[in-house]
């Protein structure tokens, strides 16, 4: 046994399971307690969840304080309750901490609790049945001869229950399309490989039953395995509004330290000769009263750091990736799908994108192939000029099994196919009709296929149509009808497609008895595989030529004679290769295909039409005139991974692409298309968008800065991994020129907005601290500051951020020239913050000085003006609200008037004599707000420090509305021109072979239909 587990180990295969023994795999079970984990085996059960009814508390706050944000607000909270340096009351930061805490803890179980509910359904399936991959990847697959022979001859409850195999394999991984194993049972040795393996999310066709080994389960399994972790996607206004927070938070400590080495000075200097002040001098100490006094004005500051930012702003993309789903013009009723924002973070980076790069088949085109055209013996049949719905259909009446799903018109084909004048006609049909993976079933006593690609089922279902008729398959043969004669051919190899092949082959044994190798794939790998001389390989390369430039997908098709003796020969050696390693075995598989796919005769070509969606080519035109670089990424051909190893290249070939308004990189591989991201990411600073509807776009999706998946016929894979899905290409217009524009516009006023409404609000501190001697003391009542930023000034922005609109989803869609905007990033940049900022200064000293100079020398005291300059503040605020909003709604309107009522009854409240009664160090203001709002002075001086400070973004409104008036009739007058398609003419190097890579509403209605109160014909920004 020991000297057996050193050949495993060496051999890689250390992974073991016993069939019908429990007990030896639960003995051996993975097991945790705490941080600590033993074992080996997972068990079946899929635990995508976080939290418990223990853990949800402390695990929520451990994750929200590893936000920076969050953990310097409880730094605040936690110094406010330090008496000795606490400027303003604990509740001022701790309401607002509390708030954010709770909704992004509840947000954060809704979503937790989801995951639970989707575990149970997936828990509740036997062992490797979870759908988690829905691709119409359709494969065939079949057991062990020894295992099905000898499992199945007897009742199969009896016989698997005695069954006592071992299998040896490799560790769990992810690699889903290898696996090498063996089965130890009844003293042999079986080899097993991919071919023998049902991977978990596995649907069963054309079989009723499947019995199986388990051999991965739960967390091992190849499925999970590659799950993997989310990549985290942060918008660059997410990026630039980090800076800027980590910028004030640095102003305000420097702003602290130098207010601090004021109170200093003050009490050195001016202390020892006021007697009052030399009393709250703490222990006569200067220096130790500056010390306390920095941490006071670190308190009293903190307001300007916006914490209610980020929660209101996790709302605010919430209620946007509602719109997006709500919006009915980007809902296909053809399967009544909507549209679906995946990730609710990135809807205003919609807004920016400035590259495109798409998947072709099934994303730009329908996925829904049809045989337009074929090549055999140089000969042409077929004319795709005529399109498919105006050819006329043929006779094929003499066809019983012929369903009408033929869009090619080629009498002269059918007769020479039924007078038997032309062998190699006849021999291209049978290597339609075999060479393939497709699976025939019986529904309602009709022949149905299904097929792994949409280019086999076109395939095969032509030769349906001109009478070579795929029937079954087994596992050792192949059954056809041949223009009505039913032939068996045994099958001998088969020989796959891979994407590095580009090719598959099939061996048979005719009935007759000879050998045939059929072989079908892309023309530039057939071709190079032809025997010398080949005849006809002239004509039909000028004819590939021609279907390339009629847009058709081309396939050669190649048959060859096998001789018995090199039959025998490349058997046993494909049988020696399965001792070898996993590596070694793959190197002398491609070796052995290789040989046997040479000497090949050609047969003819095939050509398939995949039509372009509805709406594509208007679509890419907007989009172009919407500054969008278009990049289509098809195929798959080695060549790009040389940016990897010339890194020069990458450079020298995005200074090449960006002189280019649309790019197309024909025959790359999936990870060659997420390099190719990756590529435009390094050497641009524009947002990418990547979009593909299969498995093989999963790496660009996943790359760029925003993934789009098409919920297509491909499949769910796509969409699983995007953070936004489509049903149809077209649906990008209104996702990027509507949504993504209004998105992108409305957060980037929103965070200007905020940041100087609370800035503004804040810095007043700052001036306020040279006329109370630096003592830190509060230029507001407390509860003002409390409730300034969660009441007195949210709720207009909140609605500004969800219901703006400069111009209508039609205007955006009319002038896509408007989308520039954001790809500039004009809206939020650097510069545009630094003068926010800076206007958020000019604010702060309009509303200390000016009630100043005004209250100064007069009978109005201390508090009275923390009123006026609180009321000037509000007033601020919300003024520039209005100057803002240019889409007015019932719900602005009414946010607006809440927002000043709020003001007055709230400061009513919190200024109540018996408040004070009852807690004097809270409600120290008795009566304070009665007096000053019905003073006349007051009212006055709130309202001229209001437009004053609002006096510069008027004017900068007034001379923006009168300068941008030409530019807006020059945009209304630009003219529409049609899409087209142009036809490219390619030379040989750029022919066109391209086999299979494919193995409620609510009030939504208002938000996206651009009508409203008051209407803006164009933005004036």
């Amino acid at each position: 046994m020991a000297k057996e587990g050193v050949q495993n180990a060496k051999s890689g295969l250390t992974w073991e399971v016993r069939a019908n023994s429990h007990h030896y795999h639960k003995h051996k079970q993975k097991r945790s307690f705490l941080v600590f984990r033993w074992g080996r085996y997972a068990d079946n059960v899929v635990r995508s969840y976080k939290y418990s009814l223990l853990t949800f508390l402390p695990l929520t706050l451990f994750e929200q304080f590893q936000r920076a944000a969050n953990l310097y607000f409880l730094l605040m909270v936690v110094m406010q309750c330090v008496p000795v340096i606490s400027s303003i009351p604990w509740y001022t930061n701790t309401i607002p901490l509390l708030i954010v805490l709770s909704v992004r803890g509840l947000k954060d179980l809704a979503n937790d609790l989801a995951r639970r509910r989707s575990d149970s359904q997936i828990n509740s399936r036997p062992c490797d049945v979870l759908v988690s991959q829905r691709e119409t990847n359709l494969k065939y697959r079949q057991a062990l001869a020894a295992t099905h022979s000898e499992l199945t001859s007897e009742p199969p409850e009896k016989t698997l229950a005695a069954f006592d195999g071992t299998v040896l394999c490799e560790e769990p991984n992810n690699r889903l399309y290898t696996f090498r194993g063996e089965l130890h049972w009844r003293g042999e040795q079986l080899l097993l490989d991919n071919e023998h393996i049902l991977l978990r999310g596995t649907v069963l066709r054309n079989t009723e039953t499947a019995y199986g080994m388990a051999i991965y389960t739960g967390a091992d399994s190849k499925i999970l395995r590659n799950c993997g972790k989310l990549r985290v996607k942060t918008t660059h206004i997410e990026k630039v509004l980090n800076r800027v927070v980590i910028g004030i938070v640095l102003f305000l400590l420097l702003t602290a330290l130098l207010l601090a080495v004021g109170s200093g000075v003050f009490e050195s200097r001016m202390s020892p000769h006021i007697e009052v002040l030399s009393a709250l001098m703490v222990d006569g100490n200067p220096v130790y009263t500056a010390f306390l006094t920095f941490w006071s004005y670190v308190i009293l500051l903190s307001p300007a750091m916006p914490m209610a930012l980020y929660i209101t702003f996790e709302v605010i993309h919430v209620v946007h990736s509602l719109f997006i789903g709500w919006d009915i013009e980007m809902r296909w009723d053809q399967k009544d799908s909507p549209a679906q924002a995946r990730n609710t973070s990135l809807n205003e980076e919609l807004g920016q994108v400035g590259h495109l790069l798409s998947d072709k088949t099934g994303t730009l085109t329908q996925n829904r192939l049809l045989f337009r055209q074929c090549c055999i013996a140089g000969e042409i049949y077929g004319d795709a000029s005529v399109s498919a719905e105006e050819i006329e259909p043929m006779d094929l009446s003499w066809n019983p099994l012929a369903c009408g799903g033929l869009f090619m018109s080629a009498p002269r084909l059918v007769e020479r196919l039924r007078g038997q004048q032309c062998p190699n006609s006849r021999q291209f049909f049978t290597a339609l009709a075999l060479c393939h993976t497709v699976m025939a079933e019986w529904r309602n006593e009709a022949l149905a296929y299904q097929a792994a690609s949409p280019d086999e089922e076109a395939l095969v279902g032509a030769a349906r149509e001109l009478g070579w008729v795929f029937f079954a398959r087994r596992r050792d043969s192949v059954t056809i009808c041949e223009l009505g004669v039913t032939k068996e051919y045994q099958l001998l190899a088969l020989l796959d497609f891979t994407s590095k092949r580009r090719r598959m082959s099939i061996l048979v044994r005719e009935p007759e008895g000879g050998i045939k190798l059929f072989c079908k794939g892309a023309d530039i790998v057939i071709l190079e595989r032809l025997q010398r001389d080949c005849p006809y390989q002239d004509s039909t390369e000028r004819a590939l030529e021609s279907f390339a430039q009629a847009c058709l997908r081309t396939l050669c098709v190649a048959v060859r004679s096998v001789p018995e003796t090199l039959w025998e020969r490349w058997r046993n050696t494909l049988a020696g290769s399965a001792d070898a390693m996993t590596c070694e075995r793959d190197s002398l598989l491609e070796e052995l295909y290789d040989d046997m796919e040479r000497e090949l005769q050609l047969l003819g070509v095939t050509a398939i039409e995949d039509r372009l969606q509805e709406g594509v080519p208007e679509t890419v035109s907007m989009l172009r005139r919407a500054g969008l670089k278009v990049w289509v990424l098809t195929g798959d051909k080695k060549g790009t991974e040389e940016f990897d190893r010339r890194p020069e290249w990458g450079a020298r070939f995005m200074s090449l692409a960006g002189r280019c308004q649309s790019v197309l990189c024909c025959r790359v591989t999936p990870g060659q298309k997420a390099d190719i991201v990756t590529l435009v990411r390094k050497h641009t600073s524009s947002v990418t968008m990547a979009i593909g509807d299969g498995a093989n776009d999963v790496n660009m999706i996943k790359t760029a800065h925003i993934g789009v998946g098409l919920a297509g016929v491909e499949g769910g894979q796509a969409v699983q991994n995007a953070d936004f899905s489509l049903a149809q290409f077209r649906f990008l217009q209104r996702l990027l020129l509507v949504h993504g524009r209004w998105s992108y516009r409305r957060v980037a006023f929103f965070l200007r907005y905020f940041l100087y409404k609370t800035c503004g609000f804040a810095l007043v501190h700052i001036w306020f601290a040279f006329f109370n001697g630096f003592s830190a003391q509060s230029m507001y009542e407390n509860w003002f500051i409390a409730l300034y930023t969660v009441f007195y000034t949210s709720i207009p922005i909140q609605c500004l951020a969800i219901f703006e609109q400069d111009v209508s989803a039609a205007g955006s869609l009319k002038w896509p020239e408007l989308y520039k905007v954001g790809q500039r990033q004009e809206l939020f940049n650097p510069l545009v913050l630094s003068a926010t900022l800076s206007y958020a200064v000019y604010t702060s000293l309009t509303l200390l000085f000016i009630p100043f100079g005004v209250f100064y020398d007069s009978a109005l005291d201390y508090q009275t003006m923390a009123v006026t300059v609180a009321m000037a503040a509000m007033f601020c605020a919300n003024i520039e609200m209005v100057l803002l909003t240019r889409y007015w709604t019932r719900f602005s309107i009414a946010a607006q008037c809440v927002a000043v009522l709020m003001f007055f009854i709230f400061t009513r409240i919190t200024h109540s004599p018996r408040l004070f009664q009852s807690s004097p160090v809270h409600y120290y203001f008795p009566g304070v707000s009665d007096q000053a709002f019905i003073n006349p002075v007051v009212w006055l001086t709130a309202l001229l420090t209001a437009w004053i400070a609002v006096l510069p973004s008027m004017t900068v409104c007034a001379l923006n509305i009168i300068l941008t008036n030409p530019d807006k009739r020059r945009v209304h007058s630009t003219s529409r021109q049609p899409a087209e398609l142009r036809m490219f003419r390619r030379g040989d190097s750029a022919r066109r072979s391209s086999y299979a890579l494919s193995q409620g509403r609510g009030i939504g209605r208002l938000i996206t239909s651009g009508t409203g109160i008051r209407q803006s014909a164009l933005p004036v920004d």
